[in-house]
């Protein structure tokens, strides 16, 4: 399962997020994968063209994923474009809090 959550702006602070995320999501079974906490470690974040080819790629990997899990109530430029792309590949979407409660209303 795919990983959507912030990552710029306060990128420490949403990095220990998106593991929280990914631990949550490894306790209850799934194997995720979160492309914000993978392409930062080889591209620059802050260069344009590299935040965008780190967009793209991860974009990719939404095709192989079951579902796209979206945690928190900010929704960023970079997750509006996994959700938009979730529906055209006709992923299941679940939402969670930030506290890993999954919003089901």
């Amino acid at each position: 399962m795919f990983i959507c959550s912030p990552f710029a702006g306060d990128i420490g602070n949403n990095t220990h997020k998106a593991i929280r995320y990914m631990r949550f999501a490894i306790s209850n079974g799934f194997a995720p994968f979160a492309p914000h906490l993978l392409y930062p470690q080889a591209l620059d974040e802050h260069d344009p063209c590299d935040r965008e080819l780190g967009l793209h790629l991860g974009l990719c990997w939404l095709d192989r994923c079951d579902e796209l899990w979206v945690f928190g109530s900010r929704i960023t430029a970079g997750m509006e474009r996994e959700l938009i792309e979730a529906k055209r590949l006709n992923k299941p979407v679940r939402w969670f809090t930030e506290a890993c409660t999954e919003i089901t209303e």
